[in-house]
């Protein structure tokens, strides 16, 4: 079955590239690398693509591990960035929902094969072929590499192209397209709804999105966390209450309380002193770990029917839907903003934990080292 993956410059019959379009972003060239300015080459918009000039790009935890090979997949150069948020500068012949001038955005994927059970199911995510990252993407058929919203401008084919609220802050926006989806996705596959008992560990860039996500859609959130001068943060975001995560009298109070847990933190922990805080049947999703955990306390599984599981991002429509949501209930996250030339001290600062909740880079600084350069 043949798949169909864009390419950032046209590979012709004749194995030559057609003539692309002048880029910059920031990048790496290795794991030990700074981030540096880069020029390369966008493919010209097909039939059925969407440039946007990109307006912000938020900076992920992801972005920091993909750039210094922490998952050991990364393909360099890596110009990282799924989070990102523009104006429509160009449109195809076949493009039918987007318009020159129209706020757009694009989150983790550019692609998938469209036709596996995952793809047909609305489930692009888990495309059993392999969808297309935004950036670090090296699955298509000339080896090239996607290159992501580090960078002025980007070509999507439309249906990987997401429409923005244009009721809320664009620079808030940018994180919506991960953190927001990958926290409201779970959410929705597990039926979280009004009057339900939701936990959220961590309140970090995903945690945060989290709270105000889980709080309206109407359920009654208890936050997770290790610094108790994140409760008021807390109740700000929506947050019914807050317990530190190292007073076993107050894990105690909450055994076998909440429905369902969100368990946000990005590096590997013990999840069991979470675990014992839900129900009978309840469920626990982590959204922020990749590495290894710690075993679940198997007894306690069993005896309570309780479960364990992971989410990945979310689905195209998940992302459409999560947005819609925050544009209803005036969502955005809490963002940092920096310059696209401080981006290395950003990723310092980031596993120092000294971002608040999300660092969002503005594009336009790019600019800075044109000038620079003229």
């Amino acid at each position: 079955m043949t798949q169909h993956y864009p390419r950032e410059v046209e590979v012709q019959p004749d194995g030559t590239k057609a003539q692309g379009t002048p880029a910059t972003g920031y990048g790496a060239a290795d794991k030990t690398s700074l981030l540096t300015p880069m020029h390369f080459e966008r493919r010209v918009p097909g039939p059925s693509d969407v440039q946007i000039e990109i307006l912000y790009c938020g900076v992920c935890h992801s972005d920091l591990h993909q750039v210094r090979d922490d998952w050991e997949n990364t393909v360099w150069p890596c110009i990282p960035g799924h989070e990102i948020v523009g104006r429509v500068s160009a449109v195809g012949a076949e493009v039918t929902k987007f318009k020159v001038g129209d706020l757009a955005g694009v989150g983790c994927m550019v692609d998938s094969c469209q036709h596996c059970d995952s793809c047909q199911k609305g489930e692009e995510q888990y495309c059993e072929n392999g969808w297309l990252a935004t950036y670090n993407g090296p699955f298509k058929p000339d080896g090239s590499n996607t290159f992501g919203g580090y960078s002025d401008h980007i070509v999507v084919t439309e249906g990987f192209v997401l429409r923005i609220p244009d009721n809320l802050d664009l620079k808030g926006v940018a994180p919506i397209l991960c953190a927001g989806v990958t926290t409201y996705s779970p959410m929705k596959h597990w039926g979280v709804k009004a009057g339900m008992k939701v936990g959220v560990v961590a309140l970090g860039g995903l945690g945060h999105m989290a709270v105000q996500i889980a709080s309206a859609l109407g359920a009654d959130v208890t936050v997770f966390t290790t610094k108790p001068e994140k409760a008021k943060d807390a109740g700000h975001l929506g947050a019914k209450a807050s317990v530190v995560s190292t007073d076993e009298d107050a894990m105690k109070a909450l055994k076998g309380s909440l429905d369902f847990i969100l368990d946000t933190i990005p590096v590997g922990h013990d999840v069991n002193p979470y675990l014992q805080c839900l129900k009978h049947d309840g469920q626990m999703v982590l959204v922020g770990a990749l590495e290894k955990l710690e075993p679940p306390n198997n007894m306690l599984m069993a005896t309570q029917r309780v479960g364990i599981a992971g989410s990945l991002i979310g689905s195209l429509a998940e992302t459409q839907e999560v947005l819609d949501l925050c544009g209803q209930h005036g969502i955005t996250a809490q963002v940092e903003m920096i310059d696209i030339q401080d981006i290395n001290g950003a990723f310092e600062r980031m596993l120092g934990e000294e971002i608040h909740y999300r660092a969002v880079i503005d594009m336009a600084s790019l600019k800075k080292d044109r000038n620079a350069a003229d």
